[in-house]
C-alpha cells in the first residue's frame, strides 16, 4: 500500500488518502501520458475493438515493436479484468505488422511511422509485434488477484503486471501517485526469454547524452555511466556489477561505446575515478550531473567503466533494425546487434 506523508517541523504527518470521482478520467490521462504509470510507448489507440466486440481500453506500441495493451480496473473486479486481458491478448497475438499499421492509421488519423519517428526519435522497425504485454491500472486488487498476476507472469512468464493508483487529498487538491505490483522490466525480459536468443552476458545500457544534465564527452573522457532525475530511472544501473562488459547507446543516434564496468553503482557526489579523483574534482563540460547531491531520490547515480573503443555521438554505429530500448539497463541478446557490435567495438573475446 502506497503511504504519502507531508513534512512539517513536528515530524511526518500522513496525507489523507481520497478517491477520484469518476476512475474514468484515470484513462484519459494515462493515454495521454503513458509515463505516468511508467511506460515509454506510443498510443496507437484507445477503445480498439477486437473480434468478438470487446474493446481495449489503451493500445500502445514500444520502441521495439512491441504492442503494450493498457487496460483500466474501473468498476470490473479483479478477476473479470484479469480474464478481460488475457482475451484481448490473445486477440493481440495474431496481428500481423499490416493489420497494426491498420489500426494505428485509423486511430491516429495518419501514419504509424511518422508518430513512431517523432515519438522516439528513430525509424520504425520493419516487423511488429513480436511481443506484447499486459498492463492493468486499477486502484487496488484483492490477495487472490494478485496471486493469480504473480503466477502468471513468474512461473508461466506472461508478460502481465498491475500498476497501481491511489489518491491522496491535502487542503482541497487531489494528489496520484503510482506504483508497481512487480518490477515492470524484469516481467518483459521473462517473457522475452522464451522466445529469444540466451543472454551472452554483454548489457544494454542508454547513454542518456542530455545537454542540460549529463554529456557523453564527460562520460567517454572520465570514464563512466549515469542515470538520475528519479529512482526508477537510476536504480536500473544497480543491475550492473564489475566485470561486466557493456555497449552503450544513444537515443535516436545509435551504439557510441564498449566497455567494462569498472565499480557499481553510487551517487554522483561519491563516485570516485580511476585516479581516486571525484567528479567536483575534474573539469566537467556539464557539471550539473552532480545536481541536488545530497538527494538519493533524485540525485545522479554513477557506474564506473573502463571503456574499451567509445566513438562522438556524431560517429554513432547503428543499421536498419539494430535493438534498441527505452530502459536505462537491459540484457543484449540480438544475435545480429551483437555481432554488429563486436565488429564495430570490440567484444570480450576479442579484448582477450
Amino acid at each position: 500500500m502506497t503511504t504519502l506523508y507531508k513534512i512539517d517541523g513536528s515530524g511526518l504527518v500522513p496525507v489523507k488518502r481520497s478517491s477520484l470521482a469518476n476512475e474514468a478520467m484515470l484513462q484519459g490521462w494515462v493515454a495521454k501520458d503513458p509515463s505516468i504509470v511508467g511506460l515509454d510507448v506510443l498510443v496507437i489507440g484507445r477503445e480498439v475493438t477486437i473480434e468478438n466486440g470487446g474493446r481495449i481500453d489503451i493500445l500502445a506500441i514500444d520502441r521495439e515493436g512491441d504492442l503494450s495493451i493498457i487496460e483500466l480496473k474501473r468498476d470490473r473486479t479483479p478477476r473479470e479484468v484479469i480474464a478481460q486481458v488475457l482475451d484481448y491478448a490473445s486477440w493481440v497475438a495474431g496481428l500481423t505488422t499490416k493489420d497494426v499499421h491498420e489500426i494505428a492509421n485509423r486511430k491516429l488519423n495518419g501514419s504509424l511511422t511518422d508518430a513512431f519517428k517523432e515519438r522516439f526519435e528513430t525509424s520504425l522497425p520493419e516487423t511488429l509485434n513480436g511481443n506484447h504485454n499486459m498492463v492493468i491500472v486499477a486502484s487496488e486488487f484483492d490477495a487472490s488477484s494478485e496471486r493469480i498476476v504473480k503466477y502468471l507472469a513468474n512461473v508461466h512468464g506472461v508478460a502481465i503486471n498491475t500498476a497501481f493508483f491511489t489518491i491522496f487529498e491535502e487542503n482541497g487538491q487531489q494528489l496520484l501517485a503510482t506504483d508497481w505490483l512487480m518490477d515492470q522490466q524484469q516481467v518483459v525480459e521473462r517473457s522475452e526469454s522464451k522466445k529469444k536468443a540466451p543472454w551472452t552476458g554483454y548489457y544494454y545500457v542508454n547513454a542518456g547524452d542530455d545537454t542540460n544534465v549529463r554529456w557523453w564527452e564527460d562520460m567517454r573522457q572520465f570514464g563512466f555511466i549515469a542515470a538520475g532525475y528519479g529512482r526508477f530511472y537510476s536504480q536500473r544501473l544497480e543491475q550492473l556489477s564489475a566485470g561486466d562488459p557493456v555497449y552503450v547507446y544513444q537515443k535516436g543516434q545509435g551504439y557510441v561505446g564498449f566497455g567494462i564496468v569498472r565499480s557499481p553503482s553510487v551517487m554522483a557526489k561519491d563516485f570516485v575515478l580511476s585516479d581516486g579523483r571525484s567528479l567536483s574534482e575534474v573539469h566537467l563540460r556539464q557539471p550539473n550531473i552532480l545536481h541536488d547531491p545530497d538527494d538519493p531520490e533524485i540525485a545522479d547515480y554513477v557506474v564506473g567503466v573502463e571503456w574499451k573503443k567509445t566513438v562522438p555521438i556524431a560517429d554513432a554505429k547503428t543499421f536498419s533494425g539494430v535493438f534498441a530500448n527505452q530502459n536505462v539497463v537491459c540484457k543484449l541478446t540480438h544475435p545480429a546487434t551483437l555481432d554488429f557490435l563486436a565488429t564495430e567495438f570490440g567484444s570480450v573475446d576479442a579484448d582477450e
